[in-house]
């Protein structure tokens, strides 16, 4: 059984439709449907994680880098569209107030100024709950900011379309199961882990930074979040390109646990866009071989 971060009718729930078709368990929070997973509940959930406008979703960062060990085991990417959906027989003039995700809010801040200017913005949970809410006929909102699968679900009409200030904002989501061994590699893979540093020192980041750059290894996302130890204490939630059996990922994760307090190992798996890294000359697989022949002849020198 699979679950995600619902309710039905997020962009999440459109997430995992697009690699199962079979019944899943919608969870309130981010945090719930990780600790599902945690607790056997379920063999895997479907939560987002950064967001190509707004960034990381800090939610699923920190509860997957706390708690007992999870792996993130697939990437999915979600174009995001949203609609403004309204009870049937209300026309944009009547729209005072609107009820959306803070998301979805910040991605149409500039169509909401142009065409709904004296309207009330109100964030709420999620995109689908904000549809749920305005199809009550005694809700105090008159439409939702919401995705299409939404507004539709709970029988909502559009009454303006393609209102992202962003046409291309692009949602990534992640299906995270137990810890097991990753998925095969296939030279198109992205790497998550968690850095934390012994001691915040001048050159902490770079002494981290290096561990990738100086095995050929490019960084897809990186940003600091807080340990919650006390004020500024910071660990780096990483994405690098590459597979934990990539000889130049694997070194790069070497050095980081010979220097880091601790590395938080979230999961090898394939990359949604299939895209692959340019490896450069020194760093490729063959390259790494021939190294360790290399060193092999001069600890163990055969005379000719």
């Amino acid at each position: 059984m699979l679950g995600y971060f619902g309710p039905a009718g997020t962009f999440t729930h459109q997430a995992l439709l697009t690699i199962s078709s079979e019944e899943a368990i919608p969870f309130a929070t981010v945090g719930e449907a990780l600790d599902a997973v945690r607790s056997g509940a379920v063999e895997a959930v479907m939560v987002p994680i950064e967001n190509s406008v707004e960034g990381g979703v800090s939610a699923t960062l920190d509860t997957l880098a706390a708690g007992r060990r999870l792996m993130i085991v697939r990437e999915v990417l979600v174009p995001v569209q949203f609609n403004l959906y309204a009870r049937p027989g209300t026309s944009l003039a009547d729209v005072r107030r609107v009820i959306t995700h803070p998301h979805s809010a910040a991605q149409t801040r500039g169509w909401t100024a142009v065409n709904l200017p004296s309207a009330v913005v109100v964030e709420g949970g999620s995109n689908a709950a904000s549809a749920i809410e305005v199809a009550d006929p005694r809700s105090r909102f008159d439409a939702a900011i919401c995705g299409q699968i939404a507004g539709e679900m709970y029988g909502l009409e559009a009454i303006a379309t393609r209102i992202a200030d962003n046409d291309s904002a692009v949602t990534r989501f992640v299906l995270v199961a137990r810890p097991a061994e990753p998925p095969a590699r296939t030279g198109a893979d992205k790497t998550t882990l968690v850095a934390y540093m012994h001691t915040d020192h001048a050159g902490a980041l770079l002494e981290i930074l290096e561990q990738f750059s100086g095995r050929g290894v490019s960084l897809c996302r990186i940003e600091s979040r807080p340990t919650k130890t006390g004020m500024g204490n910071y660990c780096f939630s990483i994405d690098a390109e590459g597979h934990l059996r990539d000889p130049r990922v694997a070194e790069a994760m070497l050095g980081l646990h010979r220097i880091c307090e601790d590395v938080i190992f979230l999961g090898s798996y394939p990359r949604a866009d299939g895209v692959r890294p340019a490896v450069a000359r020194g760093f490729t697989d063959s390259d790494f071989e021939a190294a360790v022949d290399w060193y092999a002849t001069l600890v163990n020198p055969v005379n000719d």
